[in-house]
């Protein structure tokens, strides 16, 4: 898998040819910074086939469906796309202009200390989980320890002020949902945290090859715009696929599915929580859909917005990408486990 990652950090990025000793012109083979010679043709084709393949398909099938199935592609990749450029451009950020002694001064040296810190730092990222996955990778680029990374990526799309107004908006004169929520999601990311630190291997976590950090006697901002260039491009690809794949759930199944689970307690959870990974809402709007649910009961509908914002398919796919899917597969199977465990502990109290 480690093969896979080195022509796109070849293409976007000097920062590996540098460390080696070569120029920027070796590395990127252009001044302007590291294009890939038929990018023309490649944006053309990304611009023309997709709609070439919606036309025919509209035509050959059902035309209705075939509406439904782009019209909520387009919306989970619009709805998500400035979070990930948010996310993208925060991560090239902190590479370019954030010295790495900044974490060592923030972040307690021991890790199981580093991870709390890191999860209440959630807070300070109004996005979704789009935006954490990029900045979670920088992270660890600039020495971060993994699972204080991993735990930031959870609680920033889920406890930050955005997603709980958001909540208190959609639920109220119930302000036990919110401390829910907010209890809930923290938990899951310090124990997923924990979790990590306990019992991570370093062969499950393949970073793709990126740019890291400032290298003298170069400009920060050629730096900023390689790092957004790479994580922008390569996140934004996962971003579409898991956009499709959440497209045509909504589209294959019937809305009368949800009754047949709303009646029993257990089967609810699991359901919802099911659902938010197939959906992929956007951590901001979820929580208006789970107020939608009212045949279920308050504890499914706190599973479903707390498991969204941490598991869904655009996610497992951005980490796929980005962190390799030996540890896409785990961490999101095991983020599932915990973040139910959690919320029904916390919402069988609260609610």
């Amino acid at each position: 898998m480690q093969k896979t990652g080195e022509p796109v950090g070849v293409l976007v990025g000097a920062a590996g040819a540098a460390g080696a000793g070569s120029g920027p012109e070796e590395a990127g083979g252009e001044p302007g910074g590291g294009l890939p010679r038929f990018w023309p043709l490649l944006l053309l084709g990304a611009a023309v086939v997709p709609g070439t393949a919606l036309f025919l398909l509209g035509r050959w099938g059902d035309a209705p469906a075939v509406q439904a199935w782009r019209t909520v592609c387009l919306a989970v990749t619009v709805q998500a796309l400035p979070f990930l450029l948010l996310g993208t451009a925060l991560s090239g950020a902190i590479n370019a202009f954030v010295p790495e002694r900044v974490f060592q001064r923030l972040l307690p040296r021991r890790p199981g200390l580093a991870v709390p810190v890191a999860g209440v730092a959630g807070v300070v990222l109004p996005g979704c989980e789009c935006a954490s996955v990029p900045v979670a990778a920088s992270l660890i680029g600039r020495g971060v320890t993994p699972a204080a990374a991993f735990a930031f990526l959870l609680s920033a799309p889920a406890i930050n002020p955005v997603v709980l107004t958001a909540t208190a908006i959609a639920f109220p004169g119930s302000p036990a949902m919110v401390l829910a929520r907010l209890l809930a999601s923290l938990a899951t990311a310090l124990v997923m945290g924990w979790l990590w630190l306990r019992f991570g291997r370093a062969e499950w976590l393949r970073p793709v090859v990126r740019h890291t950090g400032h290298h003298h006697g170069r400009s920060r901002w050629d730096e900023f715009r390689t790092g957004f260039q790479h994580d922008f491009l390569h996140a934004g690809g996962f971003l579409v696929l898991g956009a499709m794949a959440a497209a045509t759930f909504n589209v294959a199944v019937p809305r009368s599915v949800l009754d047949t689970f709303a009646g029993a307690p257990w089967l609810s959870v699991l359901f919802l929580a099911g659902l938010a990974v197939l959906l992929a809402v956007c951590s901001e709007a979820d929580a208006f859909l789970a107020a939608s649910l009212t045949g279920f009961p308050p504890v499914a509908r706190l599973v479903f917005m707390v498991v969204g914002p941490m598991v869904d398919l655009k996610l497992i796919a951005l980490q796929a990408g980005t962190f390799g899917r030996a540890f896409a597969v785990r961490f999101s199977a095991a983020t599932v486990v915990v973040a139910v465990a959690c919320s029904v502990l916390i919402g069988g109290v609260l609610l």
